[in-house]
């Protein structure tokens, strides 16, 4: 999922992440698997006095941490799990940092504190404090346009795109459907060209309206507030943020990471056993979901988040821009029981709840359906934080932990045991999006190759080509082009097998053929999500 997370929603989610269900894993991509930040909302508290602001003491976070370690090697022998890093931040100090398993399955080498993991969709937080530094260096402002220094990026029809600015994108209510472009990434296409294509998405009625999870729409906010600066993205995440915080394994460049030793590899689950099948390249949403860092690094921009924009008695960030982050923004998912349930909520950047004792909670997760599952968990008023990064596609496992620990910390005991619930969340964010395809008692025959045979366009995808490979089909799709051999469903319809970040089981491939016996369009059920499928012959 890219990056995938925030509140988990199981419907049309898959490998994203965004609000966690539709608002419990906000998440839970994505850059990849966008995923938000999961929630799970607490028994509610009886009527009567507030209880203290502060629920954190010093026995319950003694008692929290030293049950950290077999809570995290429970869930890795539950799981299968490979790999995971923890690190918890309490009163600006990193109290505990620890590593559990192996960076690969089936090898030796360790993980550890210093391990470097992709975050996923725990990039956004991240980019939103980069921006939140411009921001408070008064270089852009979270109103500003998004045409002002991205007028490539235009995002719906001409009455609104001059009225998006970087709060719609960072808080995912600029109108694009949910995950728009990502299937553009799957296929090879580059940061430019999908965000020059955002501006084909038909937004309707939805401009801050509608709450839809978008890599590419965070991505086009953070890239025009860094060409306020000389800098690209990359180079000015780690000028303005990672550097100064002393976050050395930190890089929001899929290069660098990919030169790193002591790196986590990725991991999916086949035939009961966790392999290290794929590596993810979130390059083109790098805001968005190509962070890769080290807990204990992450360490540092914990206690920068829970200190105000401060570290080590510098102010990096300004105060005002920081929180301003932290602020809902946007309502992600509407309450089920709108007398008895709280709103999930999103800020820039962050999944905002609050727990049963009415305490600000902020969180966001992040997942790779092709490997990755991260989690951060926030308690402001208490200066308690934790991340947990795992090498494996998303299963609950970084989220139970957190919550635990929270409990642990906050309650003096674990409400719940979070995996069960989580993990069937997870399964449904993660489930096949577009249809299935299903072959018929009796299958029509097909038409002869050559009447399918040809050239397709449409301007989103651009070009496709259908050419017959000796008695059968072959579609090519994508810049480099990436080539899939077609076999025949029935009558006019094939199937291909997607690959990338959200491909699942085979896609149906249907043609329509015209008055003459030769095909005029086809349509490919995976990247027609939102209508964008459909290709006309040449």
């Amino acid at each position: 999922m890219a990056a995938r997370a925030t509140a988990l929603r199981p419907a049309r989610q898959t490998r994203r992440a965004a609000p966690a269900p539709r608002a419990t894993l906000a998440l839970l991509a994505g850059a990849g698997l966008s995923l938000v930040a999961l929630h799970v909302p607490a028994a509610r508290a009886a009527d009567g006095p507030k209880p203290p602001p502060l629920q954190v003491t010093p026995a319950r976070l003694q008692s929290a941490l030293a049950q950290l370690d077999g809570l995290a090697e429970d869930l890795l022998r539950r799981t299968g799990v490979p790999g995971l890093s923890v690190v918890v931040v309490h009163n600006d100090r990193v109290i505990y940092l620890r590593g559990f398993g192996v960076l690969e399955a089936g090898q030796p080498a360790p993980v550890d504190g210093d391990t470097v993991f992709q975050l996923a969709s725990l990039s956004k937080p991240i980019a939103s404090t980069v921006v939140a530094a411009l921001v408070g260096d008064g270089r852009v402002g979270w109103d500003d346009p998004v045409l002002r220094t991205l007028p490539e990026a235009r995002i719906g029809p001409a009455a609104i795109a001059g009225s998006v600015t970087l709060r719609d994108l960072l808080s995912h209510r600029s109108g694009l459907p949910d995950h728009a472009g990502d299937h553009l990434e799957d296929i090879g296409f580059d940061r430019d060209t999908i965000l020059r294509r955002l501006r084909l998405i038909p937004i309707g009625n939805r401009f801050r309206a509608v709450y839809n999870y978008t890599n590419f729409g965070f991505t086009a906010g953070a890239v025009a507030a860094a060409r306020t600066t000389d800098q690209d993205w990359e180079a000015l995440s780690a000028q303005r943020l990672y550097r100064p915080l002393g976050m050395t394994r930190t890089t929001s460049r899929f290069s660098e990471l990919m030169a790193t030793a002591n790196r986590a590899r990725p991991h999916v689950r086949e035939d009961g056993r966790w392999v290290a099948r794929y590596q993810r390249d979130p390059q083109a949403q790098a805001p968005a979901g190509g962070v890769s860092a080290s807990a204990r690094d992450l360490g540092q921009w914990l206690r920068l988040q829970l200190a105000g924009g401060r570290i080590d008695g510098r102010q990096l960030v300004a105060a005002e821009a920081l929180g301003e982050t932290h602020r809902p923004q946007m309502i992600s998912t509407p309450p089920k029981h709108p007398s008895q349930d709280h709103a999930g909520l999103y800020g820039l950047g962050w999944g905002v709840g609050y727990t049963d004792r009415g305490e600000v909670q902020l969180s966001h997760s992040g997942a790779f359906n092709l490997g990755a599952s991260t989690a951060v968990y926030l308690l402001p008023e208490e200066k308690l934080g934790i991340v947990a990064l795992t090498n494996a596609q998303p299963v609950g496992l970084p989220e139970s932990l957190a919550l635990s620990v929270l409990d642990l910390a906050s309650r003096g005991a674990i409400r719940q045991d979070y995996f069960p619930a989580l993990n069937k969340v997870f399964q449904a964010v993660t489930s096949q999006d577009y249809p299935q395809v299903v072959t018929p008692a009796a299958p029509i025959p097909a038409l002869p190759p050559q009447a399918y045979a040809g050239r397709y366009r449409n301007a989103y995808v651009g070009p496709i080509t259908v050419r017959q490979q000796g008695q059968g089909l072959e579609l090519e799709l994508g810049p480099a082009p990436l080539r899939f051999p077609l076999s025949h469903v029935s009558g006019h319809t094939f199937r291909y097998q997607p690959v990338g970040e959200n491909a699942y089981g085979p896609s149906a491939v249907a043609f329509t053929v015209g008055s003459g016996g030769r095909a005029t369009a086809v349509r490919l059920d995976n990247l027609n999500l939102d209508g964008m499928g459909t290709f006309q012959r040449e």
